[in-house]
């Protein structure tokens, strides 16, 4: 039987950072911290298995060396990354790409569809999802006349929503938002718009308006996502999305709940409270602000506590 593989998060500096990752204990390296890159196989932020068998190996590593682990999952490069960010101002507006326009134009990588679980939030904080341009032509008149207010659809949000980002949805993290981020293992970003920002250098970030054009969904279309929620052997799970790149979930557990592997592999972020995680490979203490991986060959375990975890799996 396997044990779960606990992961070392990765926390990188962004100019819109802040310090709300301080309550998933984690010893933050300034008070401009954005993203945990708490599950990552990425070169740009790979995780380091912290204990076990596997300590000191990173992710890809496995992925490479060690398929058994993920059920032999069919892909050259491990599928998913798993991200918390922390918003102290809004971030640029942005867009990815898809899949075949990533292999064509990035060096062969995979696009960037994406999800977030809103964890907390400022009262009054919204994001930026979606524009009103009804054509290609519209869209550049209105940018490049900066009218941003009329072109971007700004939507109101609270803890607990969720969102459903497929590639070509422009969009933007804004402020006061603390949020987990599922997506495809990819690091590629078009800013449209960056509110005449500067960077610390005095100089104003790229944009990318070319190739945002070329892979932004005009008209911009609602991806509607059922939300279905059942509470069975200790759980309450809530799905929020089966889609094409990744499923993701939400498990409460009040007291004990008992679950059995039926999966290649799973993701699973702590997000709130401490538990303990039970299984023929060991007893594991687990807690908000924690990041680890069930293999295949998981079996059955238990999970006693009060805890709230985002679970994925491709």
């Amino acid at each position: 039987m396997q044990s779960p593989i606990f992961l070392q998060p990765v926390l990188q500096e962004r100019i819109w950072g802040g310090t709300a990752m301080e309550s998933f204990g984690y010893e933050l390296p300034s008070v401009r911290t954005g993203e945990c890159w708490g599950i990552s196989a990425h070169p740009n932020g790979l995780s380091i298995v912290s204990e076990g068998r596997y300590k000191g190996r990173t992710l890809e590593q496995l992925w490479l060396e060690n398929q058994e682990l993920f059920g032999h999952y069919p892909s050259k490069k491990f599928p998913l990354l798993t991200k918390v960010l922390d918003a102290t101002t809004d971030l640029s507006v942005q867009v990815h790409p898809d899949d075949k326009f990533a292999y064509e134009n990035e060096s062969g990588g995979f696009g960037k569809t994406e999800c977030w679980y809103v964890i907390d939030c400022e009262k009054d904080a919204e994001i930026v999802y979606g524009h009103t341009a009804r054509t290609k032509q519209e869209f550049q008149t209105m940018v490049k006349n900066g009218e941003w207010n009329s072109l971007l659809r700004r939507v109101p949000i609270k803890p607990g929503d969720f969102f459903y980002v497929p590639s070509g949805t422009i969009h933007a993290i804004c402020k006061g938002t603390l949020i987990l981020e599922t997506q495809q293992s990819s690091d590629t970003t078009y800013r449209v718009y960056d509110y005449e920002r500067l960077d610390d250098n005095g100089e104003k970030r790229e944009l990318h308006l070319d190739k945002a054009l070329a892979v932004s969904s005009i008209p911009h279309e609602d991806t509607m996502w059922n939300i279905k929620k059942v509470t069975e052997n200790g759980v309450t799970i809530t799905t929020y999305i089966q889609g094409e790149y990744f499923s993701v979930y939400k498990w409460e557990i009040h007291k004990e709940a008992f679950f059995k592997q039926d999966k290649p592999f799973q993701l699973v972020s702590v997000i709130e409270g401490t538990g303990m995680f039970k299984t023929a490979g060991g007893e594991f203490s687990i807690q908000k602000g924690g990041h680890f991986i069930l293999p295949y060959d998981m079996g059955e375990f238990i999970i006693e506590g009060a805890v709230q975890l985002i679970v994925s799996h491709p």
